[in-house]
């Protein structure tokens, strides 16, 4: 039987973490927007109209990650040490992979998950124009695959 910690009966509660030891700690996740091959090259090559999409969606990630505990509602504020965003095109894709680092009494996988999310929302964001069809659909277009990647704690995490 899996014990849900967030849940005392019909109350829905804040693990406290209060008596936990601070530790170093990193998560990393990655995700995938599949988008046409046109719009692929238009990115690699900064002619999108609404500007270097990338650099945008970076920002983004980072912005994010800051903001998770106001997003999630369970998530506790954590002091991020670090965020490193990436991005890498696969055959049909971004992929976009973020790291996240803290010293504190909780892990930062739901930092890192945020990150990929509103990273590859920002891609479609800001390159949806180039992405319809003659119909106005996104056939091609789809966000997939967010997941934990890694998540470390301890010396050197």
């Amino acid at each position: 039987m899996v014990e849900f910690t967030h849940i005392e009966g019909d109350r829905v509660r804040m693990v406290d973490v209060t008596e936990k030891s601070d530790v170093s700690r990193k998560a990393t996740a990655e995700g995938r927007i599949f988008l046409r091959s046109e719009t692929l090259a238009a990115i690699r090559s900064g002619s999108v109209v609404k500007g270097n999409v990338l650099a945008t969606a970076r920002v983004a990630a980072i912005q994010a990650v800051k903001e998770t505990s106001r997003l999630i509602p369970m998530c506790h504020p954590l002091p991020v040490g670090g965020v490193s965003v990436d991005f890498r095109e696969e055959p049909g894709c971004i992929v976009a992979t973020v790291s996240v680092r803290t010293y504190g009494r909780t892990g930062v996988e739901m930092e890192a998950l945020t990150g990929v999310s509103v990273g590859l929302l920002t891609v479609w964001d800001m390159v949806k124009s180039a992405e319809k069809d003659a119909e106005g659909q996104y056939p091609e277009t789809r966000i997939e695959g967010i997941r934990v990647t890694e998540k470390r704690k301890g010396p050197g995490a």
